[in-house]
């Protein structure tokens, strides 16, 4: 059955090419959006800018830090050994995956539903997997690990953003002098970010680029940051025009200022590391495709990127954030709960440090997940009629459909191009 890779190989490829943009277009249209919503809904930046912010720390993030090589089986989801005798199932798989994870992500940013791009592949290829091949060829035990993350995720980085918007509250809001209070205290805040950011940035992203850290040069590059981004803080805060002799009121909307440069802050680093680290879910499946067909039908445990893989994944989130991006962003950062720079800070931040935490244990999250679960937490500080409970049901039902619905039009997918092909 390798003829069938050797002659239809490049039609192969162009097919997989092909999804694969589609499935960077959805990434971008719904998770790119999920890291901006917070930014734009806080009316920190206004949706232009966010476009223009992600287009540029979400193409560096994924070009220079999506991966030299990455794993020919997206995270170990399916058992390779399943396919080594029939090695085009594999290829056929992870086509009719890229489509089914791609047009799910098109219907739910459509609906302005924030899903997991994450879930949405791995649903795909557990379908396919566990259908058109074997239920064997599935690793249960990290599927089930994903499914406990759909709890574990959002209570996470919900606490996290309910602990940093009290401590906002009590060291700034309510005191007698909120405003000198945020010139003194903020510094630290952008020292935490910059320390969270950076080190997001230099476990998940560098090492991509060959740059290897031991953890403990991990976490002293990310004070070093730290330390530099509160100093550059406390300057920038100095030269704000602001007026002090004003009633709270005025004072509020000066602190919000101080914060709304803090957000900017952010809203870089959250594209950066979201660049780096979802990319891998576009491209993975197509790498796989690629270097099965190119080798003839040989299942290697690394697949060598083809120059041009990572620029295709860079390029559809882009275009689909700019063109599509719209919707979700607006279900995050409008409609959740009321978000002012302050509050989107403690809701990103908080989502940052979850990334932090679970790349550290291992855990598969989605950043979907964990944005949604600080916002959540924000709104729990400001009392439970903060948060509109209608869109976080359609939210939480979303996230429970995603996994079945990948993995429903994937097995279908997989059937018609084997059907197509064999």
């Amino acid at each position: 059955m390798v003829d069938v890779l050797v002659t239809n190989g490049t039609m192969l490829i162009a097919i997989a090419a092909a999804f694969g943009f589609l499935m960077a277009w959805g990434i971008g249209a719904n998770d790119v959006a999920n890291a901006m919503g917070t930014s734009v809904g806080s009316n920190a930046i206004t949706i232009k800018q966010a476009i223009i912010i992600a287009m540029i720390f979400e193409f560096c993030g994924a070009f220079l830090a999506g991966g030299e090589v990455t794993s020919t089986i997206r995270k170990g989801i399916i058992d390779a050994n399943f396919f080594i005798e029939t090695p085009e199932l594999l290829v056929y798989g992870m086509i009719g995956s890229l489509l089914a994870a791609g047009i799910w992500l098109v219907v739910a940013s459509a609906l302005g539903w924030p899903v997991s791009t994450t879930h949405s592949i791995i649903g795909a290829i557990v379908g396919f997997a566990a259908v058109g091949v074997s239920a064997d060829s599935v690793e249960w035990g990290k599927v089930g690990g994903i499914v406990g993350s759909w709890v574990v995720t959002p209570a996470i980085s919900g606490f996290i953003a309910f602990t940093i918007f009290q401590s906002v509250q009590k060291l700034i809001f309510n005191t007698n002098d909120p405003l000198s209070n945020a010139k003194r205290y903020v510094p630290f805040y952008m020292g935490l970010a910059g320390f969270v950011m950076s080190l997001v940035t230099i476990t998940k992203g560098l090492k991509h680029v060959g740059l290897h850290f031991s953890t403990v040069e991990a976490y002293g590059l990310a004070l070093l940051v730290a330390v530099i981004v509160g100093m550059v803080g406390k300057v920038a805060i100095a030269r704000l025009k602001m007026s002090e002799e004003v009633d709270r009121q005025t004072q509020y909307g000066n602190v919000e200022k101080v914060f709304a440069i803090l957000m900017v802050v952010t809203a870089c680093c959250m594209a950066f590391a979201h660049g780096s680290n979802d990319v891998a879910n576009a491209i993975g499946p197509l790498a796989a495709v690629v270097s099965v067909v190119e080798s003839g039908g040989q299942i290697g445990s690394k697949a060598v990127l083809a120059w041009w893989v990572l620029p295709l994944g860079a390029i559809g989130i882009v275009l689909g954030l700019a063109i599509f991006g719209k919707r979700v962003m607006q279900t995050i950062g409008k409609n959740i709960t009321h978000l002012t720079p302050s509050r989107g800070f403690a809701a990103e931040l908080a989502a940052a440090s979850t990334v932090v935490i679970a790349s550290g244990t291992g855990l598969p999250i989605s950043t979907t997940q964990t944005l949604v679960g600080a916002v959540l937490g924000v709104g729990m500080a400001r009392g439970i009629a903060a948060i509109n409970i209608g869109v976080v049901r359609n939210i939480v039902v979303s996230w429970v459909v995603t996994l079945p619905a990948g993995a429903a039009l994937s097995i279908i997918f997989f059937y018609m191009i084997k059907g197509i092909f064999s």
